[in-house]
């Protein structure tokens, strides 16, 4: 018992100062994550939206993350991290608090659209500045920390949604704008000038390193990086029925109140807040980056699997439980390969890339998801989920093997 608390608190050594603000910064973010994992129901309970309207304002929430994710990076490499992540942050606080008065598919799919194409400008900035900040050994744990940071915020962001929505599903929206808006005045008081640690690096660069840099790959050309993020995207799009279709299922299945499903999404974060940084530090140490992406992978289908056992809701939080092991060792594991793969110069552009191939997934996955209930039911959405992950964890080996 003592090793385990001793290679648990091993973990979290040896990280950045700025990795511990950016994810003080990332908490307090993500604890107005209140909206979009509530957004099916508020369409459906408020707007009496029928499913397939659910699904078309959701897809153009994928549509605006594509977009966000391309033009963060884009703009990341030219002007810069924190000016990218500040800015969004500044300008989408206001948005939340304008949605409630959008009320038909149209208006609202061009607002949700708006929303998350300024708010997820943010994801590949603040990628990039998860690697400047960090250690080069100790970048995936960087990355995890973050993941730690945004899975508490998405542990209480849920729950105290669940709770404000039994009130007016309003203060949803008044909470998120709130808490967007205090995450950006922490990070510009954190790291208004603060220096990179690639900055410093920067500084003593040689010329012969200054020509590598000049002949770095450029991601949409490198082939074998190309493959990698079509095997996220089909990830993504299998991960996100937990935020768009899941809510539903507990809903109309399990029959569920808004309390209930809020703890169950919080649910999993909670499991990654207490095992992530454990479980990343075990699997680096004892595993291979191509067996650890694998076998989180075939986690996460085997927990969709379980769905279709008609247990009680201690069954749910134990298939909650078992995603919760599968996305710990699969999401921080790919910003790894992504960062590895890029230089300096190229940071943006990868990770752009890469958060490119998650927001990809929003914009048919909640569309195809809702469709496959409507036309099909519940379980074969949910055993379908379970084989496409099956067959994306043999594409992660062999891809892998390749870039290897």
């Amino acid at each position: 018992m003592k090793k385990i608390i001793s290679i648990y608190l091993d973990s979290f050594k040896g990280l950045s100062q700025a990795a511990w603000l950016l994810a003080i910064v990332m908490l307090i973010n993500r604890m107005g994550s209140m909206v979009i994992p509530f957004l099916g129901l508020y369409m459906t309970q408020v707007l009496h939206f029928d499913i397939k309207q659910v699904g078309i304002v959701l897809m153009s929430y994928g549509i605006g993350s594509v977009c966000g994710s391309y033009i963060g990076g884009w703009l990341t490499d030219r002007i810069g991290s924190f000016k990218v992540q500040f800015g969004s942050l500044v300008l989408a606080s206001p948005l939340f608090l304008l949605i409630p008065h959008f009320k038909e598919v149209q208006s609202l799919s061009i607002m949700i659209f708006t929303l998350s194409l300024i708010f997820d400008a943010f994801r590949p900035a603040n990628s990039v500045s998860v690697a400047s900040y960090a250690k080069p050994e100790n970048i995936t744990r960087a990355f995890s920390l973050n993941r730690l940071a945004i899975n508490l915020g998405f542990s209480i962001g849920p729950a105290v949604a669940g709770f404000l929505a039994t009130i007016s599903f309003n203060w949803i929206f008044y909470g998120n704008s709130f808490a967007v808006m205090s995450a950006a005045v922490i990070f510009f008081i954190f790291f208004n000038k603060r220096q990179k640690r690639t900055d410093v690096k920067a500084k003593k660069e040689t010329l012969a390193q200054n020509e590598i840099a000049k002949q770095s790959r450029n991601p949409y050309t490198d082939i074998p990086f190309v493959l990698f993020n079509i095997f996220c995207c089909i990830f993504s799009f299998c991960f996100f029925q937990l935020i768009t279709t899941l809510p539903i299922f507990y809903r109309e299945v399990h029959h569920l109140d808004d309390h209930q499903i809020g703890f169950l999404l919080g649910w999993s974060g909670f499991v990654i807040v207490l095992l992530e940084m454990f479980v990343v530090h075990v699997a680096e140490k004892r595993f291979s980056l191509i067996s650890t992406l694998v076998f989180g992978t075939l986690l996460c289908a085997s927990s969709y699997a379980m769905l279709n056992y008609m247990g009680g809701l201690g069954w749910l939080y134990f298939t909650f439980f078992i995603f919760g092991l599968g996305e710990m060792l699969t999401l921080p594991f790919m910003a790894t390969v992504s960062v590895n793969r890029s230089t300096p110069k190229t940071q943006g552009a990868y990770m752009g890339f890469n958060s490119l191939a998650f927001s990809a997934a929003n914009i048919f996955s909640p569309l195809l998801g809702t469709s496959i209930v409507d036309s099909f039911g519940f379980t074969t959405l949910w055993w379908a989920t379970a084989l496409t992950l099956s067959f994306t964890g043999l594409g992660f080996y062999l891809v892998l093997k390749w870039m290897r």
